[in-house]
């Protein structure tokens, strides 16, 4: 799972945490392996100014599922707090805690805090620079514009070996892949994106750095939406489909633009041309198959959690993906469906056997 999250502005903040955390616990409960929080300052629907304060709680509140920071804004904060609250997080999760790096998405949070949008892919590449050889254990020296370290070291060592789960978000540029590859880190990417081209772009630079890439360290974010039938999802997906238009439009006035002229009429087309899908969940299998087929293997697919339906029906959703779509990809059911071939194709057989058994035993009983 992964929680931009979208909160509308008519709901009480402290209600809309709590269901966020309720979610986390929910998946663990169907047996999903990790769930993804973003970091957002400004528009008032992603709540969430610091992901590893919502990652600390929600490890308390589960066991086993693992939660990520998708993304820390790493131009948005000095690269030695950040190495130091991941290491720290690291033990506290002993070692459930993952951490995302970006640049920084909201071009309104980085004119906050003083930042043209020009340097932020600029801070990024040096801030995770900082982080990795801090983690590393090195002892880190840095002159910048914006920020200094002098013999700054980490007292802590990860509790993870050998270091804890990373990865770089990616989107229109190769800056991100280029990160993950130099990093041997892993990558964050939208499913309806180039996939191919941002893991090919990873793969060059971990040739250029001497590291190796593994297609299982790729995850691939996609918007689902899914019911027993597809008008019931259609119809659960407008809860609010409209709120995130008028939120899209706050923030990008030509995607805005964009969706209403091609992506159609209903949410349902709009998520489809953006690469998600509204529907059941034999529709989500094949989507998924198709996905395989284009991008190549790779390791997790994140469904992003938008809030366009409702609470009870974002539960369904996930359940519906987790008991009737992920059995189909992790071979789940294999030993149960030849057990159930093998019965079938002898039930002739195994049932001839049986009612001899019986009146065999009926014979013996009247004779006796």
């Amino acid at each position: 799972m992964f929680l931009p999250p979208h909160h509308t502005n008519d709901e009480d903040v402290a209600l809309c945490m709590q269901r966020d955390f309720e979610l986390v616990q929910w998946v663990e409960h169907l047996g999903f392996t990790e769930a993804w929080i973003g970091e957002h300052h400004s528009g008032g629907l992603q709540i969430y100014g610091s992901p590893d304060l919502f990652i600390a709680t929600a490890a308390e509140r589960t066991s086993r599922i693992r939660i990520g920071a998708g993304v820390i804004s790493v131009p948005y904060h000095h690269p030695y707090m950040v190495a130091d609250r991941i290491v720290q997080l690291d033990h506290q999760t002993r070692g459930r805690a993952m951490f995302g790096f970006g640049p920084g998405m909201l071009i309104s949070d980085a004119q906050m805090l003083g930042i043209a949008p020009e340097q932020q892919r600029e801070r990024l590449v040096e801030g995770v620079d900082v982080i990795m050889r801090l983690i590393d254990g090195e002892i880190v020296n840095h002159d910048s514009e914006w920020f200094t370290l002098r013999d700054a070291r980490l007292q802590l060592s990860p509790y993870s070996h050998p270091r804890p789960t990373l990865a770089v978000a990616t989107s229109r540029t190769p800056i991100g892949s280029r990160l993950a590859g130099r990093y041997g880190m892993g990558i964050l990417t939208q499913g309806g994106g180039d996939v191919q081209a941002a893991w090919g772009h990873a793969e060059e630079a971990a040739r250029e750095y001497g590291n190796s890439m593994s297609r299982d360290d790729l995850r691939v974010v996609v918007s689902f939406h899914l019911a027993e039938t597809r008008a019931e999802a259609e119809k659960a997906v407008n809860f609010g489909y409209e709120p995130w238009l008028h939120y899209l439009d706050a923030l990008n006035p030509k995607a805005y633009a964009d969706i209403r002229e091609k992506g159609g009429d209903t949410a349902a087309s709009m998520i489809a041309s953006r690469g998600g899908l509204v529907g059941t969940p034999d529709e989500a299998v094949e989507f998924l198959e198709k996905l395989w087929d284009r991008i190549g293997p790779f390791g997790t697919v994140l469904m992003s959690g938008t809030n366009w339906m409702n609470f009870e029906a974002s539960k369904r959703n996930y359940e519906l993906m987790m008991r009737y779509v992920m059995p189909r990809f992790n071979g789940a059911n294999r030993q149960r469906e030849k057990s159930f071939d093998w019965v079938y194709e002898n039930r002739h057989e195994f049932s001839g056997a049986n009612a001899a058994a019986v009146n065999k035993v009926l014979e013996s009983a009247k004779k006796g």
